[in-house]
């Protein structure tokens, strides 16, 4: 896992760019996929710390990219952050996923959701190392 890498999957281009500016100023390296399947093949050669992920994408929907992360075994300590204007999903995604925000999202809840997110990924990787040894 790379803990800097966060994996932006966004089909709208403005808030993939928004995405992208504040996690980039908040010094993480970030890779932008702009429809499921691009995510999908992605998700199958990376190992991101989280993934933004909405869930209204083209090609492949949202809810089975969460469902693809969540059945990876690499993909385990990945967190995933849905971003998604549609307030009634919450429900259907809120369990598998490690936080939901509802667009439209302020830079500094981004921001801070994001780097909690990072932080327990990490912490999560190091206690499995500990164990390891």
């Amino acid at each position: 896992m790379t803990d800097k890498l966060i994996l932006v999957v966004e089909d709208d281009p403005d808030s993939a760019l928004l995405f992208c500016e504040v996690l980039k100023m908040a010094g993480f390296e970030v890779e932008v996929a702009g429809n499921g399947a691009v995510a999908a093949s992605r998700l199958e050669e990376i190992v991101p710390a989280l993934v933004v992920l909405d869930l209204h994408l083209p090609l492949i929907g949202g809810i089975r990219i969460l469902q693809q992360i969540r059945s990876d075994p690499r993909l385990a300590t990945t967190r995933v952050l849905v971003a998604t204007a549609n307030d009634r999903l919450v429900n259907v995604v809120e369990h598998q996923s490690d936080a939901v925000l509802v667009k439209p999202i302020s830079i500094n809840t981004l921001r801070k959701t994001v780097q909690r997110l990072v932080r327990q990924a990490s912490e999560t990787v190091s206690e499995e190392d500990l164990l390891e040894d």
